[in-house]
């Protein structure tokens, strides 16, 4: 069992190293810290199913290191939630097939709202409508999934999570974000101490 538990680690991490790193990822920092940091807009991340959980931790992350982000639920977003949207506002979306469904009935809608609305898309199909419709696309490198059936998102869950890793990551050393930043949004828990603590050093 441990083997084969290795081969599992051993293919994520292959999956990892593989994703493709373009000049793609300067041009979503420059939209992130145009639209959100510049222009007071939100970053609105969104997925559906498990792209849709990671859509919503990128959001947490995003707004825990200074950057205001929101999740919004594209299936919920035809029922009165796309009323979020506002000028300057940027949207962050997930699908691995790019063929969600909800997805791009939201890319549709959300133009409709606000026509001038930019994308950042993270999928695992660059040639899919969605990736095309995107101003910035973000490929995953549409790694099979660890999963024994090769259905359960697993492996490409993972990618996007560090995709969305490397945004954040990335983000904070444009904004110069701070310790003493992170400590005024994150007061509570350990990583609050720490932060306090690397404030007043």
């Amino acid at each position: 069992m441990i083997t084969n538990l290795t081969e599992i680690i051993e293919k994520e991490v292959k999956a990892i190293q593989n994703i493709p790193l373009t000049d793609a990822y300067d041009k979503a920092v420059e939209l992130i810290i145009e639209q959100v940091h510049s222009k007071r807009g939100t970053l609105v991340c969104s997925g559906m199913g498990k792209a849709g959980q990671v859509a919503s931790n990128m959001a947490t992350t995003f707004s825990s290191s200074g950057t205001p982000a929101c999740f919004l639920h594209p299936s919920e977003a035809q029922h009165g939630d796309l009323g979020i949207l506002r000028e300057n506002d940027l949207m962050l979306l997930i699908s691995n097939s790019g063929k969600t469904r909800e997805i791009i009935e939201l890319v549709a809608l959300a133009r409709n709202l606000i026509p001038g609305i930019q994308f950042i898309v993270i999928t695992g199909n660059g040639e899919s409508s969605l990736a095309k419709s995107a101003d910035v696309c973000l490929l995953t490198g549409n790694p099979p999934e660890v999963c024994p059936l090769g259905l359960t998102p697993t492996t490409s869950t993972t990618v996007m999570t560090v995709i969305g890793d490397l945004l954040v990551a990335e983000t904070m050393k444009q904004i110069d974000f701070t310790a003493a930043d992170y400590a005024k949004r994150h007061h509570g828990g350990y990583l609050g101490t720490i932060s306090r603590m690397q404030a007043e050093k």
